[in-house]
């Protein structure tokens, strides 16, 4: 198959990790950018995959950790195959992009508008589970140093706490008191 390809992208090497991708041209806000695409497997055998990627990366750090999406309660999507030229962005604590699924289709979304060469970004959404073995080098100012989802924060900065480590960065504890 032949690499997936969008008028506003383009595949360069990234200061964050190894390739990234960046902004062909400016982009407006909410703009679907270039589809996620890959092999669509059961839940089961996205997890394996995921455990396969995670100990091979361990061996050569080029290599990105996984790239399996949650398609819905039943599949996955493995991007880990020549043709997802989506798999290349990287993730960040200040993302200009995020994931919409539509129709057992993943989308690469603008958040914001986007300028040209500016590199594409998005939250990975790792929950605070083994958080150090995610270890974030996106630079933003808004960077906790790992590729935690935002939603995840609070638990994450319990967990340095309890580990006698200061958070990297000041966030507010959600109110659990309904209104």
């Amino acid at each position: 198959m032949e690499p997936t390809k969008s008028e506003f992208i383009e595949v360069r090497e990234s200061g964050i990790h190894n390739k990234g991708i960046f902004a062909a041209k400016d982009i407006l806000d909410d703009t679907k950018i270039i589809e996620y695409v890959g092999e669509k497997v059961s839940k089961e055998e996205g997890d394996d995959r995921c455990d396969i990627s995670e100990e091979e990366s361990k061996k050569d750090n080029s290599k990105g950790m996984f790239y399996v999406f949650e398609l819905n309660d039943h599949y996955d999507i493995d991007g880990d195959v020549d043709w997802n030229t989506a798999k290349y962005i990287n993730h960040s604590c200040d993302p200009n992009c995020e994931i919409d699924i539509e129709d057992d289709k993943i989308w690469v979304t603008a958040l914001r508008d986007i300028k040209d060469g500016e590199e594409l970004t998005y939250d990975y959404n790792f929950d605070e589970e083994d958080f150090e073995k995610y270890p974030c080098k996106c630079g933003s100012k808004n960077c906790i140093g790992y590729m935690v989802g935002e939603e995840c924060w609070p638990e994450l900065k319990k967990k340095f706490e309890e580990k006698g480590m200061k958070f990297p960065r000041d966030i507010e504890e959600e109110s659990s008191v309904e209104n």
